[in-house]
């Protein structure tokens, strides 16, 4: 590698603050002394990290950096890759292919100044090569595992179709003929297994939030939730459909007999260093039972307001409110929309010694390290309701309710924010203006909502745009002047082998925050309309649902027809 190159990245290292002269002299010096790269040498030394000087080298040589934390550093297992650069040529250039989109080869390099390699990368693939700068170990590490993964999954649903010894004509004889003890030995075979185990690591790899196996008369379909929509995943064979669902309930400690009812469990898995928590829910179709997992990675689960998605004003806003000494918090949304998640972050930000945090949930979806959290359980009586007046006798300093769902649970939540209490709650509601009258409507008097009230959070979960695809186009001048969009340009989905052809990667949160202030709390004691409530949260500076999706728009964040769905039939 040329050392001009290394000489003007020791001056950038030392430009950002990660270097000094000193530490650069020295290893030159070594370098002279010794041989070898210098950039290597730094690191040997330790006066810099290695993700550190592969960013500078990036920076210098204007090639995108990725890294294994970032989920960039993530190869594309449907396109073959492995067939185009195989393990061994990979481990020894250190290099990992990413994905291939027509001419072009993308794939991250250590070093992307070895033009001996990019040549051969050229011919191997009959492709022009699009770099991206990698560390070392992060590029050995994932190396190891695509290839050690790859097409794993759709070689067991291959194997699937010829597993005949366990088939049967139709499901029904299988419920008739095996034993209970022949369908617990066929969920416990190898194939079954190694079946399920694949349809969740992939799950997990694809960062999907569920997995779907439903039966059909003569097919399975399997399915992932990605971002908020549903993808097909080639499926298992039919006759395979009993033993996978048995397995699944053998992880969750559910009942295989019971074909009847819908039944729910958990399991947790560990892959390489982190555990991930599946919730299980099961109901008997006419052609058998449909399965759902829910996958919650706990080291998905955000720790501050940045991770969440909420901009400084946001931020500041909601920590001033959760932070408050006692008070009512509500998050409004649908299903989905990320209120728990937000709810966690609160938690997170709020939690200290000094402080007894209790939470009543169903589900408890994350475990939190220092709170205490219990799961509702209505069927012994232990409902939020009930809980909540047990938390009173413990002497708590923050209350997290997973859900107000009726009067008396509304109740005791306005009481205990107005006896020195900070409760955290969500609420199903379109925006953040009708939550107090949907509480007002479910019987909470004016008088005990007035003083409890601090905020109310709507959010929406958006698609991003695929940094890689998007492409801009010019809105006209009826429709920027229509939907109050200032950008000369705006972006739009296209597609591409790094989002799976969606045009989206990742999502992210549209926030309409309403602060209770002096006025709006009048107007509550005057039980005025959402209308008015909201018309007097946006004087007071409330940005809404849409105009909050509007400006994520002008930044180029999401498309503008993602916001628009989201927020269809909410009153603007």
């Amino acid at each position: 590698m040329p050392q001009s190159v290394y000489y003007k990245l020791g001056e950038m290292l030392i430009k950002e603050g990660l270097l000094t002269q000193d530490q650069l002299d020295k290893a030159i010096l070594a370098q002279k002394r010794e041989g070898g790269r210098i950039g290597e040498l730094l690191i040997k030394l330790e006066y810099v990290k290695e993700d550190d000087l592969a960013y500078a080298l990036g920076k210098q040589l204007n090639i995108p950096y990725a890294s294994a934390k970032s989920n960039l550093l993530r190869p594309v297992y449907d396109q073959k890759l492995e067939n185009l650069i195989p393990k061994e040529f990979a481990l020894k250039n250190i290099i990992l292919p990413l994905s291939r989109n027509g001419n072009t080869f993308t794939c991250a390099i250590f070093d992307p100044l070895d033009l001996t390699l990019m040549d051969n990368l050229r011919k191997m693939t009959n492709c022009e090569i699009v770099p991206v700068i990698a560390t070392k170990s992060d590029i050995l590490r994932v190396t190891e595992s695509f290839y050690g993964k790859s097409n794993l999954l759709k070689s067991a649903v291959a194997e699937s179709y010829g597993l005949m010894d366990m088939a049967v004509e139709a499901e029904q004889k299988i419920d008739t003929s095996l034993s209970l003890d022949r369908i617990t030995a066929i969920a416990e075979e190898a194939p079954v297994i190694k079946l399920v185990e694949l349809i969740i690591r992939q799950a997990i790899d694809e960062k999907a939030s569920d997995i779907h196996i439903e039966p059909f008369r003569n097919k399975i379909r399997l399915r992932y939730r990605v971002d908020g929509k549903l993808y097909d995943i080639p499926p298992p064979a039919k006759h395979m459909h009993l033993a996978i669902i048995s397995r699944i309930k053998i992880l969750a400690k559910l009942d295989i007999a019971e074909k009847r009812l819908p039944q729910d469990g958990a399991f947790a898995v560990r892959l390489e260093d982190r555990l991930t928590d599946l919730r299980v829910s099961i109901i008997p179709t006419v052609y058998g039972e449909k399965v759902v997992m829910r996958i919650l990675d706990r080291s998905q689960v955000p720790l501050d307001f940045s991770s969440v998605g909420f901009e400084s004003k946001q931020s500041e806003q909601f920590r001033e409110a959760v932070t408050a000494p006692f008070g009512l918090v509500l998050l409004t949304g649908p299903t989905g929309s990320g209120k728990t998640t937000t709810l966690y972050a609160a938690l997170n930000e709020v939690k200290d010694s000094t402080k007894n945090i209790i939470t009543i949930e169903d589900p408890v979806e994350y475990h939190l390290d220092g709170i205490n959290q219990v799961q509702a359980k209505a069927d012994i009586g232990l409902t939020f309701a009930s809980a909540l007046r047990s938390f009173l006798r413990q002497d708590p300093d923050v209350i997290l309710v997973g859900e107000i769902r009726d009067a008396e649970t509304a109740e005791i939540c306005v009481r205990s924010a107005l006896t020195g209490h900070l409760v955290l709650s969500t609420l199903h509601t379109n925006d953040a203006p009708s939550a107090v009258t949907r509480l007002i409507d479910i019987g909470i008097e004016p008088y005990l909502l007035m003083p409890s009230l601090l905020l109310v959070v709507a959010q929406r979960l958006v698609r991003k745009l695929c940094l890689e695809c998007k492409e801009a186009y010019e809105l006209s001048e009826e429709e920027a002047r229509e939907m109050n969009i200032h950008a000369d340009l705006v972006y739009r989905p296209k597609g591409c082998v790094r989002c799976n052809h969606t045009g989206y990667k990742g999502r992210m949160p549209i926030i309409e925050m309403m602060k209770v202030d002096a006025k709006i709390r009048a107007m509550i004691g005057k039980r005025a309309s959402f209308q008015e409530i909201r018309k007097a949260a946006v004087d007071a500076g409330m940005e809404t649902l849409l105009q909050n999706g509007f400006r994520k728009v002008e930044k180029g964040l999401t498309s503008l027809e993602e916001v628009l769905s989201v927020t269809a039939g909410i009153e603007q």
